[in-house]
């Protein structure tokens, strides 16, 4: 299984279609023919970023794949389209590809976070999949990189015949970094966010209720309100508006492109 899976557009973002399982065994499957392709997993923030800034809609557009990662944006997905999506979150991702990379003699590369997070991923990653192979580990400097450095980390990854790229910088950051690496990294780089955190254990998910209920930005503004509330207040009101904008669209019959 080597070609892309079908889209639906949601909100002006193609997201793929398929099970979560098809997801991860397309990306095995161009990890392991070093393909250079690259995959957003796609949230209430970056959907919201993406109708801000046309280019960051562009890298999304561009995307090998676009998965559906927040609820909101599943919801919206399956409401719209009429299907039973499940979700294929950044978060999931990053064990289910360690284990696929270990079932199928695949190395895997870890682009980001801090060197004591890649170092306790590592660590953890060799109890639970103990024929799993690092291809490597870098912890990039957190500001703008130069050319330079974009230069010299890609030939570093390419070096170390790395099948699959794990990357966590943040949105848009991250989408930003793999989009401009695409051609130069002969791998398929995932953009996973804070999955780095959790699987190291230095972050807490919602319970999966909530989770199911779209509400883990609820427990996450719990948990850090002073650094949290801007944002959520105005990306999550930003989302509702939009989806408020797409909704009447659907209900007149102009469903194309939402």
């Amino acid at each position: 299984m080597t070609e892309a899976l079908p889209r639906a557009r949601t909100l002006g973002v193609p997201l793929s279609v398929g099970s979560f399982k098809e997801h991860v065994e397309l990306m095995g499957a161009w990890g392991r023919a070093h393909r250079s392709a690259y995959v957003c997993c796609v949230n209430v923030h970056m959907c919201v970023e993406a109708h801000d800034h046309p280019d960051f809609a562009r890298i999304l557009e561009n995307a090998d794949l676009a998965t559906a990662d927040g609820m909101p944006m599943l919801r919206t997905m399956n409401g719209f389209h009429n299907l039973q999506q499940e979700r294929v979150a950044g978060n999931d991702l990053m064990p289910a590809l360690m284990a696929e990379a270990e079932r199928e003699g695949l190395s895997i590369y870890l682009y980001g976070g801090k060197q004591d997070v890649l170092d306790i991923i590592v660590s953890r990653a060799a109890v639970q999949y103990p024929r799993l192979r690092f291809a490597g580990v870098w912890s990039p400097p957190f500001r703008p990189l130069t050319p330079e450095e974009m230069d010299g980390d890609a030939e570093r990854i390419a070096d170390s015949g790395a099948h699959i790229v794990l990357v966590s910088l943040g949105c848009p950051r991250q989408e930003r970094w793999m989009a401009a690496q695409q051609g130069k990294v002969p791998a398929v780089m995932v953009g996973v966010g804070g999955a780095f955190l959790l699987y190291a254990g230095m972050d807490t998910r919602a319970p999966k209720w909530m989770r199911d209920a779209s509400l883990e930005w609820l427990y996450r503004f719990a948990l850090e309100p002073g650094r949290l509330w801007k944002r959520y207040l105005i990306t999550n009101t930003a989302f509702v508006w939009l989806y408020g904008k797409a909704k009447l669209k659907r209900m007149m019959g102009a469903s194309s492109g939402v």
